[in-house]
């Protein structure tokens, strides 16, 4: 009975021992495979930047990691930075902003202990309660820090978290990052070696390269001489093979094609004797073979008289003819006049027996000093081969007769030919002219309404496909046209828009499109566009433009221009709503004063009560939360959050409805209340938020006496003055009166926080900075990309930083899309940003990848 008991207690144990067996060798294989992947990776793997996702790609199938970073010391500075960082809650904007905080957190806690340690969330919270260290980013149900060894000194950590309760990590889970960890500093070291390896062997290639640059020039120097001495044989080879004198020009014709432009050339033989100039062969795409004349002042006599090769262009022309060097019988038509010229004796012994000449029509070839060089090497040579020639002239003058013939016949076929080709092009022509009219205006050249509105619908149909290829449209209507018209005629009034479409073209890119829609209405197509202030810049220019006074015999006057701008959206399905749009922004420029732009707002086509005033009605409409949300908030750490949703863009990086609300206003008195209205809300907001410090643009009519007193009273309603900054337009406080400036400096000295916006846009003025103790300095979108771009910008930028630092101002640097260039603006000495955020943090955290923020 004992023994029948024994066996299944036997069997059970064995079964036991078995399946830690399995466990035991299940772990091991997974250890195994995961060193084998690291040490795959760490050979083929190219840059550091793909090795930190291929080690988390190999953790994720053994271990609990989707939230997973690397931090590495750096050996300068001593402090961790993060070298790989993927969590599920936590975007990467917050890790990169809490950087220099490792070494207080958890994962600074385990570089200084330098061994594995592991946390609960109720241990990691009691454990920053008792001081170890600061918890940082969103708590974790379950973390992890294994220190990474190089040799036996600790270089960094490696870190997982998890968010679930039920997901922690076992022993054997541990055990296997602390296996990854120790052969990651190989492996890192492996990917860097391999870095620098194909670093020197760039260098070597391009030392290859101009060694070989050096071989080929050497190469192409003696291809050269080569050529030369073939050209010597083909020339000597004629005197004996050549059947008469026509083939020996036809050789040499094609002989000098070879070497250089010689479409239209001829040959010209001058008996000294008789003092006549003859022209025995002569190909030109216009002139037909001109008669013997006698020795004047013409290029040719010039080259004879000289005895050397002349290179004429169009400059040097004018000069031998204003001198009396050469002279004209006969005014030459401008198409017929050769644009580059080059002439060589033929010389022999006996003294200059001619010469040989190239010429090049409508730019079609410019002959350079090496071509001269050219046809001097080969002009001796031609010579010597005529003069043999000619010699044996007088005892062939029965072929003469005959060969005379056969070459006019030939000559006679070439003109038919050549009027042929005229007649062909003379069609093109005028059908080219036929399409031209039907497009363009007649009065000033420009695209008419049928050629704008196609290449609209072309542009329209692309941005659909593309959304990133933005445009604008601009509709233009000219300020006091009618007066033109009405007191200087109609023919003034002709030649006025002809000027106007001259300095439109002036304003515009060559792919940017120009039309003339009729009367004195234009539109411009702007294409390709990165940035709604692209076309501001457009419609500054052109107003600026049209500034000057427009004179007509003896008589000026003063017009303008009110531009419409609608920028490119995907709501807009056909070509009439933009015309539509563009329009009604363009009658609100020209109902608000004239010679200005405005940027469309469905506000402009809203139907709105006569008996209300549009801005108070609008503001009826909107929620309290909408005219709050153009604040932008900063906190301690200097990141920006905004405290309710926001409507349009933000008023720091555009057009915002903001600006329409107070630009809607009736009069100046209407414009005050709005604006303080809404300073009285952002105050209540800010308060109630309890943020540290707010951006609001404000405008300078505000600082004016006495507007300035119910200024501070809204002011007053601030506990804490330093809550918002209020922004000022740099454009404005430029033209500000002494008395503004003077309101201006007060609420600095009274504690209030104060900030300079748009600042450098058209120009960097720094007396104001040095004049005004600012708290913020925005740069404008313009200057913030520039300084990129232009090593001009980057000098004015340093002399800012030099008085912002002395003056303790924060910069911040705007636009919309600036945090694609952080890294390299933070190099010019720029730590503040305002604007979207960047791919990378779109593609990481979804949720927030429209939002606006500030970055350091």
């Amino acid at each position: 009975m004992e023994d029948k008991l024994t066996v299944p207690s036997n069997l059970a144990h064995q079964n036991k021992r078995l399946k830690a067996l399995l466990k035991k060798y299940k772990h091991a294989h997974h250890l195994q495979n995961a060193l084998i992947l690291l040490s795959e990776q760490a050979s083929t793997v190219a840059e550091l930047t793909l090795l930190y996702p291929a080690i988390h790609d190999i953790l994720q199938k053994y271990v609990p990691s989707k939230s997973f970073y690397v931090v590495l010391s750096n050996r300068h500075t001593n402090l961790l930075e993060l070298s790989y960082f993927s969590d599920e809650k936590d975007g990467l904007a917050i890790a990169l902003n809490q950087h220099n905080s490792f070494n207080e957190g958890a994962t600074g806690y385990v570089f200084k202990q330098g061994k594995t340690t592991y946390f609960t969330k109720q241990q990691m919270q009691d454990a920053a309660n008792n001081g170890l260290f600061k918890a940082l980013g969103t708590p974790a149900e379950h973390w992890i820090g294994v220190p990474v060894f190089q040799e036996k000194s600790i270089i960094g950590v490696l870190a997982a978290q998890s968010y679930d309760t039920k997901q922690g990590y076992s022993p054997q889970q541990i055990q296997l990052l602390e296996v990854m960890s120790l052969y990651l500093a190989t492996a890192i070291e492996r990917v860097k070696k391999r870095e620098q390896l194909e670093a020197e062997v760039k260098v070597r290639t391009q030392a290859l390269t101009q060694s070989n640059a050096a071989l080929n020039l050497e190469v192409e120097q003696r291809k050269r001489a080569l050529q030369r001495q073939q050209i010597l044989f083909k020339i000597s080879e004629l005197a004996t093979q050549a059947k008469n004198i026509d083939d020996v020009y036809l050789q040499l014709h094609e002989i000098i094609k070879s070497i250089t432009y010689a479409d239209n050339l001829y040959i010209a033989l001058y008996n000294k004797d008789s003092g006549w100039l003859s022209f025995p062969y002569y190909v030109d795409e216009f002139k037909k073979n001109p008669q013997s004349r006698r020795f004047s002042k013409g290029y040719s006599e010039l080259v004879i008289s000289t005895e050397e090769t002349q290179l004429i262009h169009p400059d040097r022309a004018k000069a031998l003819i204003q001198d009396g060097t050469v002279q004209r019988t006969s005014p030459v038509p401008e198409k017929q006049m050769a644009t580059s010229w080059l002439g060589a004796p033929l010389k022999t012994s006996q003294g200059v027996i001619g010469l040989i000449v190239c010429q090049a029509y409508n730019n079609k070839h410019i002959f350079s000093q090496d071509d001269c060089e050219l046809i001097t090497f080969v002009s001796h040579q031609i010579a010597t081969v005529l003069q043999t020639k000619l010699a044996n002239i007088a005892l062939k003058k029965s072929h003469q007769e005959l060969e005379f013939r056969v070459d006019e016949k030939t000559k006679e076929l070439r003109q038919a030919n050549l009027h042929l080709q005229m007649q062909i092009d003379e069609r093109k022509k005028i059908e080219q002219q036929l399409y031209h009219d039907a497009h363009h205006d007649s009065l000033t050249g420009l695209a008419n309404r049928s050629l704008f509105l196609t290449q609209l619908e072309k542009t329209l149909q692309e941005y659909h496909r593309f959304v990133e290829q933005h445009f604008a449209v601009l509709f233009i209507d000219l300020d006091k046209f009618k007066s033109i018209n009405d007191q200087l005629g109609h023919h003034a009034g002709d030649q006025f828009l002809i000027s106007v479409s001259k300095l439109f073209s002036q304003c515009i890119r060559e792919h940017d499109l120009l039309a003339r829609l009729g009367g004195d209405e234009f539109v411009i197509l702007l294409t390709h566009l990165t940035e709604p202030q692209q076309a501001e810049d457009v419609a500054n220019r052109i107003i600026n433009l049209m500034a000057e006074p427009f004179c007509f015999k003896g008589s000026s006057l003063q017009s303008g221009a009110s531009i419409g701008i609608t920028y490119s959206n995907q709501s807009y399905k056909n070509t009439d709503e933009i015309i539509r749009d563009a329009d009604a922004a363009m009658y609100y420029a020209k109902n608000s004063g004239r010679n200005r732009y405005e940027l469309f707002h469905p506000l402009l086509t809203q139907a709105i009560p006569e008996q209300q005033s549009p801005v108070l009605h609008y503001l009826e409409q909107l929620p309290m939360n909408f005219r709050s949300s153009e604040i932008i908030t900063l906190d301690e750490n200097c990141q920006s959050e905004s405290l309710l949703e926001a409507f349009g863009e933000h008023p720091i990086l555009g057009y915002t409805s903001f600006d329409i609300l107070k630009k809607f206003a009736c009069d100046k008195e209407q414009h005050l209340n709005v604006e303080l209205q809404l300073l009285q809300q952002a105050y209540t907001q800010t308060s109630n938020a309890n943020l540290n410090v707010g951006l609001l643009p404000c405008s300078s009519l505000l600082l004016a006496h006495p507007e300035f007193n119910l200024f501070t009273d809204a002011l007053s309603q601030c506990e804490n003055k330093t809550q918002l900054c209020l922004l000022f337009d740099e454009q404005e406080i430029r033209y500000a009166s002494a008395t503004q400036i003077e309101n201006l400096k007060q609420l600095s000295l009274n504690g209030y926080s104060i900030g300079l916006n748009n600042f450098a846009k058209d120009k960097c003025e720094l007396n104001l900075l040095s004049e005004i103790d600012f708290d913020y300095l925005l740069l404008s979108s313009t200057f913030s990309k520039r300084i990129l771009q232009q090593a001009s910008y980057d000098l004015q930028l340093q002399g800012v930083l030099a008085i912002t630092k002395i003056k303790n101002t924060k910069v911040i640097a705007k636009g919309p899309a600036i945090l694609n260039f952080r890294a390299l603006l933070d190099k010019h000495g720029l730590g503040f940003f305002i604007g979207k955020q960047s791919a990378l943090n779109s593609s990481l955290q979804p949720s927030i990848s429209h939002s606006e923020s500030l970055q350091r």
